[in-house]
């Protein structure tokens, strides 16, 4: 798979100086947890990305509850993490892949192509009895040249132009009775964008937190056709981003998120909220 790394792979080239590993593990509601667990112990060589500090910037009136981080700020945090065009960087929580895919698609977004979500996180990792410790190591600072891929991010407003244009396909990426407006447990208004067709995010992973397969990922997808422009959202724009990860790995290129996701379309009163099924 070309975004996902084992983590035999990953203990095998553990010494290898050309990859930084990122630990970005972060419980939803309980923001201290995931630094709490990663000065306890993680993987060797491991340095630490929040989601909210560091792969997010502050909540505003709009934007969402997870908004787009300052560029400036995360581009020098990269580069005192000595990452530049020629690092591999793996990222992994033990949320399933989702805080990892957020920072993996963040990457993407600044232009670096040599970036990875280990499969099956820390939990994996430790099943293996692979190398942890509490060590905060630090690196010589290297210059990260960033080059915004525009394509790869998605607006309110293209969002909301779609409903009557139908260029693209929404897809919700939330449970289903979240997207149905049944059990709306996070946001103060339930139901989603109108139009949007529902691929939960955990469906691309199994039981063990590890990514399913080419051939399951092309079959959960299989109503979708590569050459479409897909639009990603979720809540807040991170547990979209595990789909966007599964469908370029299927060969879908025409892929935007919409970051801002439904906790930032239900903070514009003029936008419509769709309930229940749409077929």
């Amino acid at each position: 798979m070309k975004n996902i790394v084992n983590v035999d792979w990953l203990y095998e080239n553990l010494d290898n100086p050309s990859i930084r590993i990122i630990d970005c593990r972060f419980v939803l509601g309980s923001p201290g947890k995931g630094l709490d667990a990663y000065v306890n112990e993680h993987i060797s060589g491991a340095l630490y990305f929040d989601l909210e500090k560091d792969m997010s910037s502050k909540v505003t009136e709009h934007g969402g509850r997870h908004p787009m981080p300052e560029l400036d700020r995360i581009i020098d945090k990269l580069s005192t993490a000595g990452i530049d065009a020629d690092t591999k960087v793996v990222a992994y929580d033990d949320q399933g892949g989702m805080m990892a895919s957020r920072f993996w698609w963040l990457l993407k977004y600044l232009g670096h192509e040599k970036v990875y979500v280990l499969d099956g996180g820390f939990s994996k990792w430790m099943s293996k009895g692979y190398p942890v410790n509490d060590e905060i190591p630090s690196f010589p600072r290297k210059e990260f040249q960033a080059s915004i891929q525009h394509d790869l991010l998605s607006s309110v407003e293209e969002v909301k132009k779609n409903i009557e244009t139908k260029k693209a396909v929404l897809l919700d990426s939330r449970a289903e009775d979240r997207y149905l407006g049944e059990n709306e447990t996070i946001d103060i208004k339930a139901g989603h964008i109108p139009g949007a067709v529902n691929y939960f995010w955990k469906d691309v992973i199994n039981e063990q937190n590890e990514w399913k397969s080419l051939d399951e990922l092309k079959e959960q997808f299989k109503k979708l056709n590569s050459d479409d422009q897909i639009i990603v959202y979720c809540g807040s724009g991170v547990s979209a981003c595990p789909n966007i990860v599964a469908l370029n790995e299927i060969g879908f290129n025409n892929v935007k998120l919409y970051v801002g996701s439904w906790s930032d379309w239900i903070t514009y009163e003029e936008n419509s909220i769709a309930v229940g099924t749409e077929d």
